[in-house]
């Protein structure tokens, strides 16, 4: 039975997209669902979670890597390196070698330590542009997750994530939508008995290409273009943001 269930990583794990004002930082995401089914299975469940948006592998690692290991999780998530991935000049590599470091750390505790690949974003026009690097860090992640003996949880898998109806309006983010199918194979993956069930879509709607190109439009021009004038400022949207959860606590005053 999981007694203590601790996250880190960047907006991914925080929940970014999943927007709920009775959650903290606003924001729900498919950590807090997880929680909350794990909780129905032990009320005691304590839960805490690290992750911040916009960080970056290196700063998830610095912040959060300590703090989770004094918690003594028996159940922890890691997933960062998705931001590292959209600067061009990233060594993947030398990333690695920090992930596989860290998730040794984590590993050694005796907790279950559960890793995440990245999602394959071949049918979105800026994020096809990142798929081979994305590629080459799942490779990683694979190969860590077996020397470490982790569970994964394979989103580069997940079809269905190319669904845009899945994706907030900036693209980056999951959606309530998202985050649900994201918990329910989180879940899956744990071999926990849940009460997640995603949304059936039905059919996705045809663009021509003229509705396409007026979407891209305005996605640069609403998303694009301020992450872009963020950049070149030096600032994150997570600089003013403070970990959701930064004590192991109740899963039941979440939602509160």
């Amino acid at each position: 039975m999981i007694e203590r269930f601790v996250v880190l990583g960047d907006s991914f794990s925080e929940g970014v997209g999943d927007d709920d004002p009775a959650y903290p930082n606003n924001v729900r995401g498919w950590a807090d669902r997880t929680a909350e089914q794990l909780a129905r299975h032990n009320p005691a469940l304590a839960y805490a979670n690290l992750a911040i948006r916009g960080r970056l592998l290196p700063q998830v690692l610095a912040e959060q890597l300590g703090p989770a290991v004094e918690m003594k999780p028996d159940l922890v998530s890691l997933y960062a390196g998705g931001n590292d991935l959209m600067r061009p000049k990233t060594d993947i590599d030398a990333l690695a070698e920090q992930y596989d470091a860290a998730v040794g750390t984590l590993a050694a505790t005796g907790a279950t330590v559960m890793l995440f690949t990245g999602v394959d974003g071949v049918e979105d026009p800026l994020f096809r542009r990142m798929r081979g690097r994305t590629a080459i860090y799942n490779e990683h992640v694979r190969l860590i997750a077996a020397r470490h003996s982790t569970l994964l949880v394979d989103m580069w898998a997940m079809r269905e994530l190319r669904d845009r109806r899945l994706w907030s309006a900036d693209r980056i983010h999951l959606n309530a939508l998202g985050h649900t199918r994201i918990a329910r194979a989180v879940l899956d993956v744990l071999g926990v008995e849940h009460t997640v069930a995603p949304d059936e879509l039905g059919p996705r709607a045809v663009l021509s290409p003229r509705q396409e190109r007026a979407q891209n439009l305005r996605w640069a021009r609403e998303h694009a273009l301020p992450w872009i004038g963020r950049r070149l400022r030096g600032e994150s949207s997570g600089d003013a943001v403070t970990p959701k959860r930064p004590e192991l606590s109740p899963v039941s005053d979440l939602g509160r």
